[in-house]
């Protein structure tokens, strides 16, 4: 893969970046939603608009990644990282098309088809934010410790003509 990235692979992450953090803020909504009705209960319509903003952009985050995946299979690498750093790097990476992807089905299923797989949806937020730790840690020790340019991969795009292509 050419060293960098395109804009439209930029543009990807930082949709999903912006994103990501309405599916935490909303989550709880879901349980008090189901929980009312389980009670008897009229939910209230806030956690009914934030039940939906949940989904849709759940759903959203899922096409984006998938997206962004493609987009990333037309640009594979040429060869694997020689060092342990870099092989992590490209572990975390593939880890989120896996974490999100994943979630965002999970989350499709427990809203539409069946409510019994939201365990799982619960415990793939944990992880996902487990790994978005890591990987921000990670941006910042490029950035401060190494100061190695990382971050301006994913902040200015590169020539989005393939060479040798």
């Amino acid at each position: 893969m050419p060293d960098g990235y395109t804009r439209i692979q930029i543009a990807l992450h930082w949709a999903i970046v912006l994103m990501i953090p309405i599916q935490y803020l909303t989550g709880g909504s879901i349980e008090r939603t189901h929980h009312a009705v389980h009670m008897g209960i009229e939910p209230s319509s806030w956690d009914i608009i934030q039940h939906k903003v949940h989904n849709y952009c759940g759903m959203a985050i899922g096409a984006l990644m998938a997206t962004r995946l493609m987009v990333r299979l037309r640009r594979p690498r040429t060869s694997l990282p020689s060092n342990p750093i870099d092989f992590a790097a490209l572990a975390l990476h593939w880890g989120f098309y896996a974490a999100i992807l994943c979630q965002a089905a999970l989350g499709f299923v427990a809203s539409y088809l069946w409510f019994g797989v939201a365990p799982l949806h619960v415990i793939g937020s944990w992880v996902i934010l487990g790994m978005v730790a890591l990987h921000v840690a990670a941006a910042f020790w490029h950035t401060l410790v190494r100061k190695d340019g990382t971050l301006d991969r994913i902040l200015l795009p590169t020539d989005e003509t393939p060479s040798g292509h």
